[in-house]
């Protein structure tokens, strides 16, 4: 744990004294560092500039293939679960987009990139907003179009 000397200054001047040289504080002394402190900035792995690029390229590759998955299986979980009624077809859907979502990060283990330890958790959460949403958005719009005719309220189609 870094000492730190507690700063000194001079009392505050009188307001009512003109501001001259003399009643400038001056600048703080530096805190001397203490045993083992460097100027250095802490050891981390050395990442050289073209495998930041490519772990660049690789998580933006990741982030579209799971925005690309959550349209394909958002429209593909209203005709898989079609047999399915109620509660059953709802939790059926969810389940299936987490276990696509496993699958995308299996992928992205598969890429093998090199990220600094700060960084592992962004093979998960690269692009989880944005694929859990789109799904959603996509088996909406897919079960209201593909229900459309159905409707056996008052309300009539905008389409017919």
């Amino acid at each position: 744990m870094a000492k730190f000397k507690k700063k000194k200054s001079k009392p505050t001047p009188d307001p009512e004294i003109p501001k001259t040289e003399e009643t400038i504080p001056e600048a703080f002394e530096p805190v001397p560092k203490g045993e083992g402190e460097s100027d250095e900035p802490p050891a981390e792995p050395a990442i050289y500039h073209i495998e930041k690029d490519e772990n660049s390229r690789k998580l933006n590759r990741l982030f579209w293939l799971r925005v690309v998955l959550a349209v394909i299986a958002g429209t593909a979980a209203t005709f898989v679960f079609e047999d399915i009624e109620g509660e059953e077809r709802r939790w059926a859907s969810i389940a299936f987009m987490i276990l696509l979502f496993v699958v995308t990060i299996v992928i992205a283990k598969g890429m093998n990139m090199q990220l600094p330890r700060s960084d592992r958790k962004k093979v998960v959460t690269q692009g989880i907003g944005s694929y859990v949403f789109i799904y959603l958005f996509m088996w909406i719009v897919s079960y209201t179009l593909a229900n459309l005719g159905e409707s056996t309220g008052g309300i009539s189609s905008p389409i017919s």
